[in-house]
This record gives C-alpha cells, sequence and structure tokens, in this order.
C-alpha cells in the first residue's frame, strides 16, 4: 500500500482537498459520529486509486484497510464521491460480499442519486430494477428515478418506470406519481411532467394535486398558455383549483404585465369562493397593488379583509406602508408604521424602499439604525437597498476620488489583475460617450463577507467619515461588524 502511494504522488489535489472538507464537516453531523475519519479516508484513498483495478484486487485492498463496515460508513464514502459512480459502486459491489451487511432504503437511494448524478443512465436503470427486485422502492427512490431520467430526456423511460414497479409488486400509485409530478416541476421539467402524466392516464388517473402541481410547474417557468390549459383541463374533469394553483396563476399574471387578467380572477375567486379566500391571498393582491402605485384600490381590498376577520401581517403592512410613501402620503405611512406592535424586517423594508424612491436617503438610513436598535437584524437585501440609495445602481460620480465610481471600478480590476480590461475601460471612458456599467453590490457584499472585508469596511467607513458621508459610513461599518461576528459564531462553532 505504500508503494501505491508513491506511485501516485502526482494525482492531482482536488480528491484529496474534497475528503478534508468532508473530514472537517463530519462532526456537524452527529448521526455519522461513529465514522472514523481516518477509516473513512484510508477506503477512499484505495476506490479513488484502485476504481479502474480488477475486483479481486480491489478487494484485497479493501479487506486490507481493516475499517468497520456500516450504513453510515457507506453513505459517507457516497458523499465522497458526489459526481463519481465507479468508486461507490465498486464499493457496493464489495459490500456484496459481506453477508452481514443488508443495504435499506436510505442506502440504496443514496447511491443511487450518485449514480443518476454522474449520468451514468444504462447503470442506472438496471440498480433501479435490482431494488425492485429487493423491493427496496419508496416515494424518494420514485423522486430520484424521474429527476434523473426526465433531466436525460429518457422520457420513455420514466413512464416505463411504473410498469416495471408495478411489476415488482408496488402498484400503479397516484400517490408516487404527484411526488413524482411535483419534484419534476420543482426542477423546471415541467414538459416532461406532463409527458409523464398524459401517457400514464390509461394506468393512474390523475386528480387535482396532479393538475395543481402542473399549473403552478408551468406558471413557473412563464408558460402561461399551457397553464391555462391545464386549468381548463382541470375544470372539466371535474376539479376545483386549489387556491395554491389561484394565487400561482395570479402572481404569474401579476409578474407578466398582466394586471386586468390577474384582478378578474380576483374577483371570480371574490363572487364564486369567497370563503376560500385567506391571507395569502389578499396578501398578494395588495402587495402587486401597491406595487403598481394603485393604493386606492389595496386599501379597499385591505378594508374586505379587515371587514371578514382576516388579521393583517407584517408583510401586508409592509407593502400598504411602501405604497404609500411611493404615492408621496409620508405622514400616513408613518402611522400605519406607528400602529403596528411589533414592526419586523418586511415592515422596515417597506419603510427603507418608499423613502429611498422618494429620494430621501438619510431618512431612509435612520430608519435602518432605529431598525438595529429596536433588534431586528437587517439581511443582505437591506445594504443592498440602502447602497444603491446612496450610491446609484450605477455608482457614485463626483470629484472626491475616496468615493467616486470610475475609481474604485478600475481600482479594483487592476487589484484583481485585470489590467487589459481596466485600460479599455479607461479609454472609453475618457471620451465620456460610454454610459457607466451597473454595479452588483450583491456580488460586492459577498465577497468581501470575510476577514479580509471586515477591515476593508472598517476603513471605507473611517474614509467617508472624513469627507462627511456619515450615513454610508455607519452602513458600511455595520456590514463589517456584522460580518466579524458571524466569524467569530463560526470558530465558536468549530472549537466546540
Amino acid at each position: 500500500m505504500i508503494v501505491r502511494q508513491t506511485r501516485t504522488r502526482s494525482q492531482p489535489h482536488l480528491f484529496i482537498n474534497l475528503l478534508l472538507r468532508f473530514s472537517t464537516t463530519e462532526s456537524t453531523h452527529p448521526q455519522l459520529a461513529t465514522v472514523n475519519p481516518a477509516h473513512l479516508l484510508r477506503v477512499c484513498t484505495i476506490l479513488y486509486q484502485q476504481q479502474n483495478s480488477p475486483e479481486p484486487r480491489l478487494h484485497s485492498s479493501l479487506r486490507a484497510s481493516e475499517f468497520q463496515l456500516t450504513h453510515e460508513f457507506f453513505l459517507q464514502v457516497c458523499n465522497s464521491f458526489p459526481y463519481s459512480w465507479r468508486p461507490v459502486y465498486r464499493f457496493f459491489e464489495f459490500t456484496q460480499s459481506d453477508p452481514q451487511f443488508r443495504h435499506s432504503y436510505v442506502s440504496f437511494n443514496k447511491m443511487l442519486d450518485v449514480i443518476g448524478r454522474s449520468r451514468n443512465i444504462d447503470l442506472f436503470w438496471g440498480v433501479l430494477h435490482e431494488m425492485g427486485r429487493r423491493r427496496l422502492v419508496n416515494d424518494k427512490s420514485f423522486r430520484i428515478a424521474l429527476r434523473t431520467l426526465a433531466g436525460a430526456r429518457e422520457l420513455n423511460k420514466c413512464v416505463e418506470l411504473f410498469h416495471a414497479m408495478n411489476g415488482y409488486g408496488f402498484g400503479y400509485s397516484l400517490g408516487s406519481l404527484n411526488k413524482g409530478v411535483e419534484t419534476l416541476c420543482g426542477s423546471r421539467l415541467v414538459d416532461e411532467a406532463k409527458f409523464l402524466v398524459f401517457k400514464l392516464k390509461d394506468w393512474i388517473r390523475p386528480d387535482g394535486v396532479t393538475y395543481r402541481c402542473l399549473i403552478q410547474g408551468f406558471c413557473d417557468v412563464g408558460n402561461l398558455i399551457e397553464g391555462s390549459k391545464m386549468w381548463n383541463l382541470m375544470v372539466d374533469e371535474g376539479f376545483e383549483p386549489e387556491i395554491d394553483a389561484v394565487e400561482k396563476m395570479m402572481e404569474t399574471l401579476f409578474k407578466t404585465n398582466r394586471y386586468d387578467e390577474a384582478l378578474k380572477l380576483f374577483q371570480a375567486m371574490r363572487f364564486k369562493r369567497m370563503g376560500d379566500l385567506g391571507l395569502s391571498t389578499y396578501r398578494l393582491v395588495i402587495h402587486w397593488m401597491c406595487k403598481r402605485d394603485k393604493v386606492s384600490q389595496a386599501y379597499v381590498v385591505f378594508e374586505e379583509m379587515h371587514k371578514r376577520r382576516i388579521q393583517a401581517d407584517n408583510l401586508t403592512l409592509g407593502s400598504l406602508v411602501y405604497g404609500l410613501l411611493a404615492r408621496g402620503r409620508v405622514s400616513e405611512a408613518y402611522k400605519v408604521v406607528e400602529g403596528i406592535e411589533k414592526p419586523d424586517i418586511s415592515v422596515y423594508h417597506g419603510l427603507i424602499k418608499g423613502l429611498l424612491r422618494l429620494r430621501r436617503a438619510s431618512e431612509a438610513t435612520q430608519v435602518f439604525r432605529e431598525m438595529i436598535n429596536r433588534g431586528c437584524e437587517p439581511i443582505m437585501h437591506t445594504y443592498i437597498m440602502l447602497l444603491q440609495g446612496h450610491l446609484g445602481k450605477r455608482g457614485r460620480k463626483g470629484s472626491d476620488p475616496l468615493v467616486n465610481f470610475d475609481t474604485i471600478f478600475v481600482g479594483g480590476l487592476v487589484k484583481a489583475g485585470k489590467l487589459l480590461e481596466a485600460t479599455k475601460y479607461v479609454e472609453r471612458t475618457m471620451k465620456r460617450g460610454l454610459e457607466v456599467p451597473r454595479f452588483d453590490y450583491n456580488k460586492f457584499l459577498h465577497h468581501y463577507s470575510n476577514e479580509e472585508g471586515v477591515v476593508m469596511f472598517e476603513e471605507v467607513g473611517k474614509k467617508l467619515r472624513e469627507v462627511g458621508l456619515v450615513d454610508l459610513a455607519d452602513i458600511f461599518q455595520r456590514y463589517g461588524e456584522k460580518m466579524a461576528t458571524r466569524d467569530r459564531r463560526r470558530n465558536r462553532a468549530i472549537d466546540s
């Protein structure tokens, strides 16, 4: 074994780094605490180095490594090779030689998932049949199988899967079909889900849940035409659309600027199924009305909700606050906020966003300070909104080099080693005929969410105060403090 390690010194460091990363995170899973990291590393190294070796040689090396074969150990091996089927399947074959070890639903599903991710469809199909023969197939197996086969455009195999499992005694299950359709739609494979449902219609009759998943799936991918067809087909077959499907259709209509059609659907629900309308429906309608500055209409809907004794949540009130501010009704917006017993981040976001729309960035920053004082912790979106309000979506221009976007942008390109891009940018902007590109505050904050960023934000805050930009300084310094606190929490978790 020592000789083999010296011969493979030139192997890439990716595999060892992966195992080291795994061994550092192993303690976060108490159910896997019985696995010895040294044994796991040794076994995975053998599997990686000898994955193409003859079976007797590989099995001999694994037996000589002296490890305890358990289900947890098998799962850890699968986690070590998430996209490589060969080491996992070779280890599975080795476990077959141990008469005292029996696989379960969990171990088979884990191996099936790894094989599916590596897109070895022939082996994947064979393992599925083996699971059927051993009667180790559950709903998760169907989810993994359908997601993999549909992703590989093996649509006929998706249909054949249900016939094959019926042959192994599992029967045609509507529950398995619905969970499979839900998985496919969640993976944006809604056309494949529709194909599966219609091909199995003679054996499994779809119900309202099936059509709801299809409607939501087509809405998620922006295909309102197919979503409407599924809606009509569901109604023709005697199923009443569930409120989730109604809300999804309304939301998609709003998002695609078909505001009037969304309101028609809402009015139809008010007329035919008033009792089914709850807080989520009203919240959705009020949110989009306020977003389109239809505050008067939003108040009518809000009053109706109040008459029906449906208590408004903070998300709904936050939308109303933003709508009032967008129309310049600042005093009314503040009255709504003052009437909220426990305002949360959604209320503060509505207030900050509305004030920024009125170009009152300083006042929005004061709301940000008050929000922190009341114990409401800002999130990434809070900082991005405030930075865009102060600096603009395309960055700040000014004579002071400390806060000039051109200086910061070119300096960042040079620091990143992109001298050619920096030179091109300077040459093109010297003529002032080029519009400044949009600055990605999300990436900016994400890339500096580390120890280096903590120091950087402190320095930036000091320099901003020097030029009188106190609000911006507070925002940056607060974000730096948040990152420092997060790193300390991580260090405490590792030490414990």
